[in-house]
């Protein structure tokens, strides 16, 4: 984790109050290597002097640095944005939101979490299924296979099957293959972990794992098939009133 010292000069550093602060990306999916970058990624509330006035918005933050030895990522979302988002079948914000790393809570984080499994629905399927594909189409256009691509579909895949069937945000591949027990996908996150983001495969067998994903991709359609999550998110008068709440304080 990043020290706290670090962490507070990142928090101070950033123009509006922030909401929440979590980590995402190789942290969260537990599979980082010695040189993977800090995501960060959260909610930052803009002031009513910039909503209300005649100048462009600036809705969505994004920074790229070092900062003591390490290379830190940083995206936030105004609160509206987020909370668009969350209405929309977008399984990035949603696993930033319960993502377990986090770097700054408050009171209105905890109340979003609460309201946010509302919106939960069976479309979320397209996500996960959608960005799978398209993963593994960059990844098999490459002539060197690296083992990160790979492991990020692996994790996509069991992420949205584990969510069609329980209704539950997971994105750790550790905590998932607990359940798939997958003793390729171990290896490939050992592999990742003892190497560097760049790691390659010195022997690779695309056909095993192009079979495992095709089969990986036919039980998430099983499960979207079967799921028994909403069509449709029921969360937006909470998040419009919690949206109301928060402006109503903000300075």
């Amino acid at each position: 984790m990043i020290d706290q010292q670090l962490v507070s000069e990142v928090i101070e550093s950033q123009p509006f109050p922030l909401l929440f602060l979590t980590i995402s990306g190789a942290h969260l999916y537990g599979f980082p290597s010695h040189d993977s970058d800090y995501d960060l990624r959260g909610i930052h509330v803009l002031p009513p002097q910039k909503i209300l006035g005649l100048y462009p918005v600036r809705e969505t933050i994004e920074i790229s640095e070092v900062e003591a030895g390490l290379e830190i990522d940083l995206v936030t979302h105004d609160i509206k944005k987020f909370f668009t988002l969350l209405l929309t079948r977008n399984g990035y914000v949603l696993e930033q939101l319960y993502s377990p790393l986090i770097i700054k809570t408050t009171p209105e984080h905890r109340q979003l979490r609460a309201i946010a499994s509302n919106c939960i629905t069976r479309n979320h399927y397209y996500h996960y299924q959608g960005f799978a594909k398209n993963q593994w189409q960059l990844f098999t256009k490459k002539n060197v296979y690296e083992v990160k691509p790979l492991l990020y579909i692996y994790r996509v895949l069991l992420t949205g099957i584990n969510l069609m069937n329980t209704g539950r945000i997971e994105a750790n591949l550790v905590d998932l293959n607990q359940e798939f027990n997958l003793s390729h996908i171990n290896d490939l996150i050992e592999l990742k972990k003892a190497e560097s983001e760049k790691a390659i495969f010195q022997n690779t067998d695309l056909t095993f794992h192009q079979q495992e994903y095709q089969r990986l991709q036919g039980e998430l359609e099983t499960a979207f098939n079967n799921s028994h999550l909403p069509e449709t998110s029921s969360a937006k008068p909470e998040l419009n009133n919690l949206l109301l709440e928060i402006r109503k304080y903000s300075r």
